[in-house]
């Protein structure tokens, strides 16, 4: 995982000294598109309108280029693939997402899993168990959850239920 964490920033971060805020970051942003990108895959079908959500999210969430954005997920893909289970990811953010931020990530965990107009049983205990992971509290979760499927029809998903 680290060397592929040291091509990311190699290829898409400029030299900035010696910040270790820099490579925190970036790891960051690796555990979150794993996490989006775990989102789409666990139902085994893998749509055009999620792949395209997950891209967008990232990219307005990080401020990205879109090949920037691009590496991202493929790195992240590769990474959840790689992965014996989500802990890596949600220790690294749980580590350097505020409250706020970790909500956020729900909520576009959501808008992934509603996006296709139907959530997957598989989708809805992946998000308990990451919500879980980040020590995010009910209220938070079902706010999230209701503000990530109205995003997700409002982004073009069909109505889910």
């Amino acid at each position: 995982m680290l060397k592929s964490f040291k091509e990311f920033f190699s290829t898409f971060v400029a030299p900035a000294g010696d910040k270790p805020e820099v490579p925190a970051e970036h790891a960051l942003q690796v555990a979150a598109a794993a996490l989006l990108v775990e989102m789409m895959r666990v139902d085994r079908v893998v749509s055009e309108a999620e792949q395209q959500a997950v891209l967008g999210l990232l990219e307005r969430r990080f401020g990205l280029t879109a090949e920037e954005t691009a590496a991202l997920v493929d790195l992240a893909a590769r990474e959840a693939q790689e992965s014996t289970g989500d802990y890596a990811f949600t220790s690294l953010i749980n580590k350097g997402f505020s409250a706020e931020q970790k909500v956020h990530l729900i909520e576009m965990m959501w808008q992934i899993a509603y996006i296709d107009g139907h959530l997957d049983a598989h989708e809805n205990h992946l998000m308990r168990k990451i919500a879980d992971l980040l020590h995010v509290g009910h209220g938070d979760y079902a706010l999230a959850k209701q503000r990530g499927r109205e995003k997700a029809r409002v982004g073009g998903g069909a109505p889910a239920s």
